[in-house]
This record gives structure tokens, C-alpha cells and sequence, in this order.
């Protein structure tokens, strides 16, 4: 695709933007774009609206504006905004037992098991120990009441071990428990609808004809069940999450908020948007600056058991110290399989969202995203 295919703006100083969003659709590897969007927020001014592309493999329906999919894991970052809301309202302490808003939760020795240590990976829990199916995930009450008896895998606040499917579950009955709405509801209310940003846990059927189905990653996963470690295995093993998952309607009208959420870029960079803009983007206002601060304060610095290297997980955010969201290790954001991501960075006010419909294998670091990140902040610079 040549670069007179992409559609939408730059602002003057980030061409190069453009032509480095466009040179991923003519990629000679596995990494080639079918269709993506992405959008850059700078002190609260948009500066990156692109889109191009395909909504399908057959490149039959031209990938929009509002073109939608799922973004697997960078929900988790938007599901942590979204229980930041709270604590910045007071309703919530990151220091606080988890027991305190849950009491079910106090089973299974887990009663001092805190808010932070729950959404920095830290709390034993990174996988289901009952028999589990997808259809499972669909009804609340059944996850989140397993996930409530269970013991943890280790003994809490001594190891992280990625969360990769109960995060959300957990994270989002502390919203439901505290605010009295779903982690999708209580999104749209205080956070997606506010800020008009097209951010959705739980789509709407309406929504249906705007997504683009996933494609599986050309090249084999990172990880090697047959070496896992038992906790590590468990994140994605029961029930085991295959790619096109998302493709099926059920999956997409649940509430899997470690997984499942719809978005544009834009969407997702007007909410990072708002947070590296002191928490307020176009005079709505989502929290303050002494709570972003404590959103994406480093939790952990241990080596993560599943992903293998030191993420240093915030309160359900991951910082940069890693590189994959620019130069400045206080970005903070969230990634999701395939190569999606959301982040923020409050020092040089500059946020991304990026969306895809062609994954690449890995949970962290895909090549676009990186190439897309260091392109971005160098144009950033002052």
C-alpha cells in the first residue's frame, strides 16, 4: 500500500510519522499491515489521526475512521483507568485489603492480599485451578466466585506471575463491588462517554458491523507449554485463549476486561490523552495528577514468571522500562497480544493508541509498535 492510501492527518513536525505508519503495510514480513489506525495526543492537542487499510484478510472492506477491534491485553490498561476513577473519587485505596470492598474475597488466605498487589500481578492468582471453560467467562458471578474461593499460588506480594485473563475479572469486581455498575457500564459512564472516546468492554450489537476480525499471527507464539512454569501455564492454558477468539459475537458482547476490549486508536489515545495531560483532555476532567501518579507507580521489579524479563508493573499498568513505548522510562501504558497498545507519557505530555487486525505473535515489543513509539516521541521532542 503506498502512503497516498493512508488516510486521515499529521500536524506539522510529524510527517515522519506518516511515512512510518505506511511503510508498515508494505512490510516483507510477517508483521505486514492489513489494516490499522493510530492516533497521537500531545499536551491535549490531537497531532496523529491515520488509518489505512483492511477490515478483512480478502481486502474487500476498507478499514474506516471507526473501525473497531479487539485489543486483548492493552484492556487491562484501560480496566485500571477505569478503577483509578474511583480511587481518585475516594471510593477505593490501592493500600487498602481487596477484603475490604469484596468480603468473599478473604477466603483461601487471601484477607491481606492489598489493591496494589492484586493489580501488579502479585496476588497468586494468574490462573483458574477449577476446570474452566471460554463459556465460563461469560457469566460474572461464576468466575468471579471461583477466583474469590481460591488459594494463591504463592504466598502474596513474593513473586508476579502475569494475570493474563483473571486481571480483569478481579480488577472488575472491585469496580462492580465498589461503584455498583459493570467494569463496561462504569467505563462508558465515567470514563468512555465523557471523554468521547470509542473504548468499549462489552460491545453492543449495533457496534457489530464497525469491528474487523483478528488474523492470526503468522509465525509460532513466544511461549512453549511444554515449559512453562505451573503458574505461568495456568494464565492461558484454562480455558487456552487461541487468536480468533474474538471473532465470535459472545466473546465480544461478555465482559472479559483483562481481554476483550473494543477500540479505535483514537479512542484509546483519548484516554492516555487525558492522563498525560494532568488528567483532563478538551475541559473533562477523569482524575488528577496525584492520581496518575500513583496509577503508574512501579509496584514490582522482579522478573515476571510468565513473560520472562522485568515489566515493573504500576497499579495495573506496565512502565517503559523495557524501551517499547519510546525513550522516557516513566511512560506508562499497556500492550496487548498482536501488537496493540495504549500509553502515556506525562513528562513530555505526548499519548498513542494503535490499533491492528493482523497480530503478531508475541504479548510485548511488536516491532510496529516499537518502530511507531521511537518515530513518535523523536517528533515529540521540544
Amino acid at each position: 500500500m503506498a502512503s497516498d492510501n493512508i488516510h486521515g492527518e499529521v500536524a506539522p513536525g510529524f510527517e515522519p510519522v506518516r511515512e512510518r505508519f505506511a511503510a508498515n503495510f508494505t512490510r516483507d514480513d510477517v508483521h505486514r499491515e492489513i489494516g490499522a489506525s493510530l492516533a497521537v495526543y500531545r499536551r491535549g492537542q490531537k497531532v496523529v489521526d491515520l488509518w489505512g487499510g483492511y477490515r478483512d484478510e480478502a481486502a474487500t472492506v476498507p478499514w474506516t475512521h471507526d473501525t473497531l477491534v479487539n485489543v486483548w491485553s492493552t484492556t487491562k490498561g484501560v480496566t485500571a483507568i477505569a478503577l483509578a476513577r474511583l480511587v481518585d473519587q475516594g471510593l477505593i485505596d490501592y493500600a487498602a485489603p481487596v477484603s475490604n470492598y469484596w468480603p468473599e474475597f478473604a477466603q483461601g488466605g487471601k484477607a491481606a492480599i492489598t489493591v496494589s498487589q492484586l493489580l501488579s500481578h502479585q496476588a497468586g492468582l494468574p490462573g483458574f485451578v477449577e476446570p474452566t471453560s471460554l463459556e465460563d467467562f461469560y457469566d460474572w458471578e461464576t468466575v468471579t466466585s471461583r477466583l474469590a474461593a481460591q488459594t494463591p499460588m504463592w504466598e502474596p506480594g513474593t513473586r508476579n506471575s502475569y494475570h493474563a485473563m483473571t486481571f480483569g475479572f478481579l480488577a472488575g469486581e472491585l469496580i462492580r463491588r465498589v461503584s455498583g455498575r459493570s467494569v463496561g457500564r462504569f467505563l462508558a459512564d465515567e470514563i468512555a462517554e465523557p471523554l468521547n472516546a470509542d473504548v468499549h468492554i462489552g460491545l453492543a450489537e449495533h457496534d457489530e458491523p464497525r469491528v474487523a476480525p483478528l488474523v492470526a499471527p503468522k509465525e509460532d507464539a513466544p511461549f512453549d507449554p511444554e515449559t512453562m512454569a505451573p503458574e505461568a501455564l495456568a494464565a492461558v492454558a484454562n480455558p487456552a485463549m487461541t487468536p480468533t477468539i474474538p471473532n465470535d459475537r459472545a466473546w465480544r458482547a461478555a465482559e472479559v476486561p483483562a481481554g476483550n476490549g473494543h477500540a479505535t486508536a483514537l479512542g484509546l489515545a483519548r484516554i492516555y490523552g487525558a492522563l498525560a495531560n494532568g488528567g483532563a483532555l478538551d475541559g473533562v476532567s477523569i482524575m488528577g495528577p496525584a492520581t496518575i501518579a500513583q496509577l503508574s507507580e512501579v509496584q514490582t521489579r522482579r522478573e515476571d514468571v510468565m513473560l520472562g524479563f522485568k515489566p515493573f508493573w504500576g497499579r495495573g499498568v506496565g512502565l517503559n522500562d523495557s524501551g517499547i513505548f519510546g525513550p522516557r522510562p516513566d511512560t506508562f501504558g499497556h500492550t496487548g497480544w498482536g501488537g496493540s497498545f495504549g500509553c502515556a507519557d506525562v513528562q513530555s505530555g505526548v499519548a498513542v493508541g494503535y490499533t491492528m487486525n493482523q497480530m503478531g505473535a508475541g504479548l510485548v515489543g511488536d516491532v510496529r509498535a516499537v518502530g511507531l513509539c521511537q518515530t513518535i516521541f523523536a517528533c515529540a521532542v521540544d
